[in-house]
Parts: C-alpha cells; sequence; structure tokens
C-alpha cells in the first residue's frame, strides 16, 4: 500500500451504498454530533486506503434535509481522511448536460433552511468559501474522459423538487446543476482543513427546462442506477490519479487562527 499525506475519502450519494468489492472492514465512529450516516468502511483503491461513507445510509434511510452532515464529516476526519471525492446525484438547469453528463462543480449556492452547517458555535472564527472546492482534487476528476470542468450548483432544501418557476429562475440565474446534499457538506469540510470535490452525475433536466415533464423520485433512481458502474470505475480512477502527498493549501482555512476545539 502506498504512503500517502492523510487517507483518502469517498461520500456516496444516492444510490451509491457501497464502493468495495472485497477486502474491506467497517468502522463503527461516534462522533460529539451523533453518529454518522453508516459505519465507515475501509478498503483499497489499487494501492491506496480509501474510507467509504453513504451519505444517505445504507439503505437511503436519511432524506437530504436530515443527513446528519457534521457526524459524517467528523467521523471521517476523525478515521485519518483529509481529501474527499463526494458523488451526487443533480438535475441540470441547461439542456446542453443531459443525464449521465457527469460534472465537477466549481461554485455553489446556498438555498438551504435550518441545517446545522458549522462546527464553530462560540468564538469568531470564520471560513473563507469564496471557492468552496478543492482545485487539486477537482483536476484529479476532471482530467477523466469525458467529464464537464465548471458549474455552479444551487443547493435547495428538498425533499421536494423545484416547483417549473423556481427552476427557470435558478437557470436565469446561471445556475448549471441543481442538487440538495451539496451543502453544508462543502463547507463543513473546509472547517476541517479536508480537501474535497463534488462530482455530480446528471440524472433528469430540471422542471422548468423541459416542458411537459418534471422530475420524479423513480426516474432519478433508475438514471443513477444505469450509470453507476462507471460512475464508480471514474471515481477509481481519479483516486488512483491524486497525488500520493497532499501538496493544496488552499483548502488549510485556519492557518494562523485559534480554533475554539482541536481538529479530530
Amino acid at each position: 500500500m502506498r504512503t500517502m499525506d492523510g487517507m483518502l475519502g469517498v461520500i456516496g450519494g444516492s444510490g451509491f451504498y457501497s464502493f468495495f468489492d472485497t477486502d474491506a472492514r467497517t468502522v463503527a465512529v461516534d462522533t460529539p454530533y451523533g453518529a454518522p450516516s453508516a459505519p465507515i468502511t475501509l478498503g483499497t483503491v489499487g494501492e491506496r486506503e480509501v474510507a467509504f461513507l453513504p451519505r444517505h445510509g445504507a439503505a437511503h434511510e436519511y432524506s437530504a434535509h436530515t443527513v446528519p452532515y457534521r457526524a459524517n464529516m467528523w467521523a471521517l476526519r476523525s478515521v485519518g481522511v483529509r481529501r474527499i471525492l463526494a458523488p451526487c446525484a443533480v438535475g441540470s438547469l441547461t439542456p446542453k448536460w443531459g443525464p449521465g453528463t457527469v460534472v465537477v462543480p466549481d461554485q455553489l449556492v446556498d438555498r438551504t433552511r435550518g441545517r446545522a452547517d458549522t462546527y464553530f458555535e462560540s468564538g469568531g472564527v470564520h471560513v473563507e468559501f469564496a471557492d468552496p472546492y478543492c482545485p487539486t482534487l477537482r483536476s484529479a476528476v476532471t482530467d477523466q474522459d469525458g467529464v464537464v470542468d465548471g458549474a455552479t450548483m444551487v443547493v435547495i432544501q428538498g425533499p421536494r423538487f423545484s416547483t417549473r418557476a423556481e427552476s427557470r429562475w435558478f437557470a436565469d440565474a446561471g445556475f448549471g446543476l441543481i442538487n440538495m446534499t451539496g451543502y453544508p457538506e462543502a463547507v463543513l469540510a473546509r472547517e476541517l482543513e479536508i480537501c474535497y470535490a463534488a462530482v455530480a452525475l446528471v440524472t433528469d433536466l430540471d422542471a422548468g427546462i423541459e416542458v411537459g415533464s418534471g422530475v420524479r423520485t423513480v426516474d432519478v433512481f433508475a438514471e443513477f442506477a444505469k450509470n453507476i458502474g462507471p460512475l464508480k470505475a471514474l471515481v477509481r480512477n481519479a483516486l488512483d490519479a491524486v497525488s500520493d502527498e497532499r501538496t493544496c493549501t488552499h483548502c488549510l482555512a485556519h492557518d494562523g487562527v485559534e480554533l475554539p476545539f482541536e481538529l479530530p
């Protein structure tokens, strides 16, 4: 097994509930924020040690607005993860990206509400978040064949899908993707100084883009299931492309800042 700076992590989205074929073990991790969505599975991809966590639970027990995001990110860092790829299902807000397209967003817009989205509940700690994703991890994915580089992903509260008016509003604002789980996951990673990049699989055209049809859960899951094999292969190739040494400084948000607690 290759020596590297911190374990790599993968957070699986809707329909992405397992990652390793054999020789994996599970670890139950407790956190100050409760239990994560599921026990963490530790295994290997090639010669890389990787930790896997299904975002929604092993059997999709958690909807987007009930995912224990703080526990998930804390648990992954606790087992040694310092870099995370986060596959997720998204709707497309532009006809040019149809179902099956893989996009690596470079920006997000938060339209959620009421979600616990910080570890800093006291003191004067403010995290830099102008560019929410790790450029080094993004490059490892966008270098793969057929991947679209760059989009703004708007994250909505869920669990309902958007109205046509909302969908057109988001598209008119210049957003390219719509999702329910990308926030607060990304900012919690930044607060824990974990490199993080979303890997977005388009499962549908959003309601305001294709007149006459709306988004249905059954269709989203069917599209994700159809593409899960290629998506897992893409993630494995991207993990293998990540350097052994963590060279990114972009995601080290607390240089020179005294934190109110020690990072796990």
